[in-house]
């Protein structure tokens, strides 16, 4: 049977999809995209395989209740180990005349055996002129992520911060669980979203959609069971966007100790009844954390402005 590099979900966007935004929100999109990528990098490694990063996810336009739903998942680079994976979703009228893209990222997994350990995984060799085009944008971007994820892991998180912040709190529940037994990494970026939302909401005092993440890193598993703590914070505001840092923690319930499993910056805005976003107040920095945290988001902006086919977000051009 010849080996495919491309896995196609596809569906109809359920009432129970519906989110606060009026339209299905941008942490059940990411479940989806996480799932059909898995498919195609086990498809691919004929292994388990774990989500390791997920970056310069665009949220185009929303998805509404009721939409049938294509999201397309395409390896497009394979390393020793790793399989990185375009993966873009679509929707329209069920009743047809065509669907939109509504948003489109690259997911990275890793190929594990039983012992959690990397495995290779069959190398893939493009052919077309497409498909070249595609893995070269993909190993041209390893260099900016790897930049990127140097660029978080330094940052400090304290009291010091004086910015909008929030921390939901929960058990991770089986309902939550993946294929290797594991709290979905589509979940969490789920409860991403939801922590970003309400931190975005609360400081601007409207209803807030994510139009952006970047910088999905997935440290450590979490499992079934674990008390699960996802801060998020303000960081930096553009023109319209709030720009969110987004931690979550995990640990045993019979323990104190609390373990960094995933990390990511989300871009929340405020739109009006058209959709279209409007401006926001501007934070001002107040301590030295502030001001650090605040230089930190504005780094990202100018790292990711270097990657191909991105460029730096108009209020910093001026």
């Amino acid at each position: 049977m010849t080996q495919t590099n491309s896995v196609t979900l596809r569906f109809l966007a359920a009432p129970t999809d519906l989110g606060h935004s009026g339209s299905v929100d941008a942490g059940t999109v990411l479940e989806w995209v996480d799932k059909a990528a898995y498919a195609a990098a086990v498809g691919w490694a004929k292994s388990y395989c774990v989500t390791a990063y997920v970056g310069n996810i665009h949220f185009a336009d929303p998805v509404n209740v009721g939409d049938m739903v294509e999201v397309e998942a395409t390896i497009v680079y394979t390393g020793r180990s790793s399989l990185h994976i375009q993966t873009v979703v679509s929707s329209g009228d069920v009743k047809g005349g065509g669907g939109s893209m509504r948003s489109q990222c690259l997911v990275i997994f890793v190929a594990v055996g039983e012992d959690g350990k990397p495995v290779p995984v069959p190398p893939y060799e493009p052919s077309t002129p497409d498909e070249i085009g595609r893995r070269d944008a993909a190993k041209a971007r390893i260099a900016v992520r790897e930049e990127i994820v140097e660029a978080m892991r330094g940052q400090v998180y304290t009291d010091e911060g004086t910015a909008e912040k929030v921390t939901l709190r929960f058990l991770a529940a089986p309902t939550d669980v993946n294929w290797g037994g594991k709290v979905h990494g589509g979940t969490v970026m789920d409860w991403i979203d939801e922590a970003a939302y309400v931190c975005s909401a609360r400081y601007c005092g409207q209803d807030t959609v994510a139009v952006f993440s970047g910088g999905v890193r997935f440290y450590r598993p979490l499992l079934i069971g674990d008390v699960v703590e996802v801060e998020a914070r303000l960081v930096y505001t553009g023109n319209k966007g709030m720009h969110i840092a987004v931690h979550v923690r995990s640990g045993k319930p019979t323990e104190d100790e609390m373990h960094l499993t995933t990390y990511c910056l989300t871009v929340m805005v405020a739109r009006d009844a058209t959709g279209t976003a409007v401006a926001v107040p501007g934070w001002i920095p107040r301590s030295e954390e502030d001001r650090r945290l605040e230089a930190h988001a504005r780094h990202l902006l100018e790292i990711r402005g270097r990657a191909p086919g991105n460029r730096l977000p108009n209020h910093l051009t001026s």
